[in-house]
């Protein structure tokens, strides 16, 4: 089987904007919240518990988090990362109905991925991987492996699709074709350009 695999952020979602309601729910400046959120969320994708995430985020701006309040505060934040593009998920839908295989890839904690896998879209994927649910992360090199062991196939038996070049490159560099993602029509003409069918 050939596998067709896209990423989540910024390819079938919408660029998240719920930074500055975050961070008024601490009663902070967006500016000092945004940089905690970044600086920690790598961790996070990585599996670090909500509770944990927030409180370091807090702690960056110079507020403890309550368990309360982390509990809040991802509701907002999946609330944010929900909205997804309709002309991507119009693809997907084409593809699944065409007969691909399809898996999507996504560096995303724990609860996001327990989320993703409630919304209609995620019917259309064979497999969905959550870096949070398997403890490595893109661009790391053994997040490749895991990923190819989900789907049983060899390397060369893909097509992926990023938003961000350095997990471009480092797919690539595990032989894994790979794809910067800029929309639907490139993605068509790509999958196209492939032999997928």
């Amino acid at each position: 089987m050939r596998w067709l695999i896209f990423d989540y952020g910024n390819v079938i979602s919408r660029q998240s904007e719920v930074v500055p309601e975050l961070a008024a729910l601490l009663g902070v400046e967006p500016e000092p919240f945004a940089r905690g959120y970044w600086r920690f969320r790598d961790v996070y994708d990585r599996g670090w518990t909500d509770l944990r995430y927030w409180r370091a985020v807090g702690h960056a701006a110079g507020k403890r988090v309550t368990v309360r309040q982390a509990a809040q505060l991802t509701r907002v934040d999946l609330a944010g990362w929900r909205e997804t593009a309709p002309e991507v998920v119009t693809l997907l839908g084409e593809l699944n109905r065409a007969g691909a295989a399809l898996a999507l890839l996504s560096n995303a904690p724990r609860s996001h991925g327990r989320f993703f896998r409630r919304q209609p879209w995620s019917a259309l994927f064979h497999h969905l991987v959550f870096s949070g649910e398997v403890g490595v992360a893109k661009p790391e090199s053994d997040v490749w492996r895991v990923l190819l062991q989900h789907l049983g196939c060899a390397p060369a038996d893909c097509l992926f699709f990023d938003d961000r070049r350095s997990n471009i490159d480092s797919a690539r560099a595990a032989g894994i074709p790979a794809r910067h993602w800029t929309g639907p029509a490139e993605a068509r003409q790509a999958i196209a350009e492939a032999g997928f069918h």
